[in-house]
This record gives C-alpha cells, structure tokens and sequence, in this order.
C-alpha cells in the first residue's frame, strides 16, 4: 500500500511536473507566436503605409480612381466595406498615417466608435424584428418594413412619414400670439435632403439622438434619387470631391481659368511642384515658388507689393523724385538743396534740377515757386523696404529676359548638331540654362527674406541687434557671390558658341559646366543657412521652406495606376520654345546662310582686321572678350598668366 501510494505520489509529482512543463512550453510558444504576429503587423504596417515619393497629378478622368486606390488600401487592411472605409478616410483628412497611429495606438474599436463607425453583420430590419411593423421615433406611427430604414447604429425611421409636423412659434406683430406653422416632418428622406443643401453631404449622422454614427451612403444615395436626381448627383460630387478637399496631401492647381488638375504629393507638403498645365506653385500656400520665404514670409511680401496705396501716398507727401534717375529722395532736415546718390542737385521745394552753389535758403540762379514739402523725418523701413525690393525686381527683370533665351538655345543645340560631324553630347547647354534660371529665381526670392527676417515685424525679439547684424552681412556676402557667378552664366548661355571654333567650344562648355556646378553649390550652402541658421533658430515661431532641388521645381507626372514605380530623371526644362520642326528648318538655313557667307569671305583677300581676327589670343583675353568682366575676376578664373 505504501508502494502504491509513494508510486501515485510520485505519479502525481509527474503530473504536476509535467503540466508546469506544458503550460511554460504553451506560454512559451504563446510569446513566440504573437512575437511572429507583430512582426508581421509590422511589415504589413511598413508596406501599407509606404506611398510614392513623387507628386502625382490627378485629373478628371482619375479623380475617381485615385480615391478608390487609397479606399481600397484600407478596405483590405481592415476588411471593411467601400462606405466604413470612406467613413474611416475623411474622419482622419484621407491621412492614411494618422488612420495607422490611431489603430495602433487606441486600437481597432476606438477607432471605429470615434469615426462613427458601427460595423454589425446584418442589417436586414426583417431579421431583427419579429413584428411586421416598426413604430417610427417621429410620427409615432406603426410602419411596415418596406417603408422603415434602419442605419448600422440599430436605430430606425421612417424613409417618408406619413403625418406633418405642427410647430408653434409666437407672431412678430402680436409676440403674445403664437401661430401654427405646418412642416413636413423630418424622415430619412428629409433628413438627407436638408443635409445636402447645407453642404454636410460628407458625414451625414443619425437622426437618432446623441447618435454619432455616419449613415450609409448608398441608403442616403437611393432615397435621395427616387426624390430628386440632381440632389443625389451633387451628394456624389461632395464625396468624390473630399479626397481633394479634405486631404493635405492633395490639391487643387490654382490655375487660371482653372485648367481641372489636383497635385497629389508624398508625405512633406512643404514642396513646389509643377502642375501638367505647366504652372509652378507652392503646394503648402498654392501661391507662386518663393523658396526661401517662408509661406507667411511671401504672403506678407505680396500684401505689401500689392498695397502700392499707402507707399505712393507716403512717397508723394514725404519723398521728391530725382529729375535725373527719378529715384525717391527723402529729407530729414536741412536746406533745400538735395543731392541724389546719382549725383544730381535740385531744389526741394519744386523739385527742378539745379546748380550746387547755394545758401541756407536760396539757390544760386534758381527761383523756386513751389511750395515746400511735408518731409518730417525718413521712414526706415520704407527704405529697407525700396533696396530689397529693387534689388528683387531687378533679378525677377532678368529672370524674365534670360527665360527667353530657351528657343535661341535649343536653336544653337540643333546647329551644333547638324554641323558635328560625330554625335556629341550638348546638354551641357541646356542642363546649364537650366540652372541659371533656378539660381535667379533663388537669388530674386532671398531678398524678401532678408528684409522680413532682419526687420522688426516678425522676428523683433528673436535676435539681439549684433546677432541680426552678423547674421545679415553673413547672408549679403553670399547673395553677392552668387549674383557675380550667375551673371557670368548668364553671359556665356548668351554667347554665339554655335559658330565657335572647337577649342572655343570646348572652352565654353567647360565653364558653362563649371559655374553651374559652382552655383549649384553656392545654392545649397545659401538654403542650408536660412534653414539651419537663421530659420531653425528660430523659438517663438516655425518657418518652414521647401527643401532646395538641383533639378528644378518637381514636375507632377499623370496618376497611372497600372505604373506605380516610375524611374527618376530630371524634369523637362520649363521653357518656352518654338515647334520643333520649325526650329530645324530655320537652323538648316542658318547653317545655309553660314556656310554661303564663308564662301564669300574665302573668295576675297582678308582685310587688316579679319586678318588681326585670326591671330591667337589667350584663355584668359579670350574670357575677358566674351564675358566682359574685370581683370580681376579673370585672374581669380584662370590664375596669373606667365610672364
């Protein structure tokens, strides 16, 4: 007995043993598998949230399918039907980020319940209720279920009752009497109704009340249409318009007249891209590039340009034009005599021009029958405000003349290429055209932002005055260095290498290499200052600017759904050009021209100067002639010459 007992003891030790070692080995592969199971959500987490990088552009014809693609991807995801997905999308802005951090965060039920999502496996009122009939929460009255609806919440109305609504409110003549105003009551059918016209087509709640639950759209669209079939259409408008209207990822072009494209772009907003009407805009503030201005920077520049009002006012009670360069002179004290910077004298109270010999109150042969000029003292920023401005136009002026040269160039590239005798390559010409114009529409936007990040209107206590004064010539320098390398560019895009000899050619094409990948350079530096330096130590306020792009603003390719990986190149250079067979006959009789010419020339006996022409010059003469540039800057080119 006392075997047998130890042996059950034993076996019951075994036991014990053995189920502490089962239920370890089960918690053990418990944690393994759900160790698997969230490095599976993980990934499927990372590949449903991975989206293209490059900006996307939506027109009429995809509108719809471009919606569906991001419907789709929740809808597999959470395994939801078209209406709970779209529900899911709008609630959230269509941020498919922001859908994902609230899941994991706050799980799947939070989720739905703060959406207004109610997801039940039926629906079918006859399955619920064993009454043929539903008393309806408005007009009180047994309904039968064809004329009932009920949403995922439970709830359920009437789609038409049958009585009106009798509503008392007192008379504006006699406030003591009130009169009866008959209404339709409000069933389903109404209640949609009015929701539409009010613009609230994109989340329709429940009548029921304190319901939050978003009714389902094809209810809404079916009772709508046997009602009125131009209302149900614009509630379709409404919804398919919220992926651009609700969504910060995408945007209608702010064309006009509005061509009917929307850009969709990656997860930064703070980008400039380029429409396939071929407008630039801002796709944080859809107003022109303006990189390195901040949005409220450009906004408040083009507020201020715009507002000519007040500054032609002040000008004309405070300020006398030059009679010379009709620059604005001010006075703060005084005689009457004025000297512009240009060198001009002239007489403050009438504003003719005059000699310089004067006294404190007259002018040497001047008699002046004007009258005097209210000029109390020089308004600072005024004066801030005209030297960054001039020196804004004065790049924007140049930008527009050197955009031009796009069709002159393209002419050059097919003469050379029709007079090579072996295929070469001249992009050069155009890589570097390309980046003049990138480089002055940089140069011209730098100015705004100086005079908004060194002024007192929006960053007066962010900087002591040393610092702003350290931090603005740090800016100067490199804005003048940048504006001499951009303007030899621009001088050696402008030469007529087409009919250059091949060592001059090649002498251009280096340079033209050279100071574009100089002024590339020059670029970032400059970008990487005001984003680090200036802007990023900013602390009571955040300006953010799009980041700078070698190749130009971005340009937006046309949604395909059938192509989502896309191979990247440079943009196409935005420029204008003539048609492209127009362009080859006129360089085939350009090159005709040319080369009748130099017949002539071979037939007679070279003159003095044409025979002077062809003695060799120097590299260095050679670049003083074509860029007409100082000696010094020559020198710091290509080095001291040998003795």
């Amino acid at each position: 007995m006392v075997k047998i007992q130890e042996m059950n003891m034993g076996s019951s030790s075994g036991s014990e043993e053995n189920s502490v070692r089962s239920s370890s080995t089960a918690v053990a592969l418990e944690s393994e598998i759900s160790s698997d199971l969230e490095e599976v959500y993980h990934d499927s987490l990372i590949s449903f949230q991975t989206a293209a990088p490059y900006c996307k552009a939506i027109t009429k014809n995809n509108l719809l399918a471009a919606q569906r693609e991001e419907l789709r991807r929740v809808m597999d995801f959470l395994i939801l039907n078209e209406h709970h997905a779209r529900t899911l999308l709008i609630h959230h802005c269509w941020d498919i980020d922001k859908l994902l951090n609230t899941l994991v965060d706050k799980g799947k039920n939070k989720l739905f319940s703060e959406a207004g999502i109610f997801v039940v496996g039926s629906r079918n009122i006859s399955s619920l209720v064993s009454s043929p009939t539903v008393t309806c929460n408005i007009c009180m009255e047994d309904c039968s279920i064809n004329e009932v609806t009920m949403m995922d919440c439970g709830h359920s109305f009437c789609n038409k009752c049958k009585h009106s609504l009798t509503l008392y409110q007192p008379c504006q003549q006699t406030p003591h009497i009130s009169v009866s105003i008959i209404k339709d009551s409000a069933g389903w059918t109404q209640h949609f109704t009015i929701k539409i016209t009010e613009g609230q087509s994109r989340r329709i709640r429940c009548m029921a009340h304190g319901c939050d639950t978003i009714c389902d759209e094809a209810i809404i669209r079916n009772l709508v249409r046997a009602k009125n079939l131009d209302l149900a259409e614009r509630f379709d408008k409404f919804l398919l318009e919220s992926y651009i209207e609700d969504n910060k990822r995408v945007k209608w072009c702010p064309s006009v007249p509005h061509c009917g494209n929307a850009i969709r772009v990656g997860a930064d907003e703070y980008c400039e891209v380029e429409c396939l009407c071929g407008l630039q805009f801002c796709f944080r503030c859809s107003m022109e590039v303006h990189s390195p201005c901040s949005c409220l920077m450009w906004k408040l520049w083009t507020q201020k340009c715009q507002d000519e009002s007040k500054t032609i006012s002040w000008i004309s009670s405070n300020a006398m034009p030059c009679p010379k360069c009709h620059r604005a002179i001010a006075r703060d004290g005084g005689c009457d005599l004025m000297r512009c910077i240009c060198g001009q004298t002239f007489c403050w109270l009438c504003g003719e021009a005059t000699g310089f010999a004067h006294t404190w109150y007259n002018i040497d042969g001047h008699k002046c029958a004007g009258k005097e000029k209210i000029a109390p003292h020089v308004m600072k920023d005024l004066s801030r405000y005209m030297h960054h401005y001039d020196h804004y136009m004065a790049q924007k002026r140049s930008y527009t003349l050197e955009v031009k040269l796009g069709e002159a160039l393209q002419m050059k590239v097919l003469i050379l290429e029709r007079n090579a005798s072996t295929r070469q390559d001249f992009s050069w010409a155009i890589n570097g055209l390309r980046m003049l114009l990138l480089s002055r529409r940089f140069l011209a936007y730098s100015y705004p932002f100086a005079y908004y990040m060194f002024g007192d209107s929006l960053f007066k206590d962010e900087m002591t005055n040393a610092e702003k004064a350290q931090k603005q010539n740090q800016l100067e320098v490199q804005q003048r260095r940048l504006q001499g390398n951009v303007d030899i560019l621009s001088n050696l895009i402008q030469e007529q290498f087409q009919w250059y000899s091949t060592e001059k050619l090649i002498f251009i094409r280096m340079n033209v290499i050279k100071f574009s990948e100089l002024i590339d350079a020059q670029c970032k530096q400059m970008h990487q200052l005001i984003e680090s330096d200036f802007l990023g130590s900013l602390k009571m306020e955040i300006h953010n600017i799009a980041p700078y792009n070698s190749n130009g603003v971005e340009r937006a390719v046309e949604l395909s759904l059938w192509d989502s990986v896309t191979t990247d190149s440079a943009p196409p250079l935005n420029i204008t050009i003539g048609d492209s067979d127009s362009l080859k006959e006129r360089a085939d009789n350009e090159l005709e021209r040319r080369r009748v010419e130099v017949q002539n020339n071979q037939r007679q006996p070279p003159s003095a100067p044409a025979a002077l022409g062809r003695k060799r010059i120097s590299s260095k003469r050679l670049l003083k002639k074509l860029l007409k540039i100082p000696s010094s800057v020559s020198t710091c080119i290509l080095g001291k010459e040998k003795k």
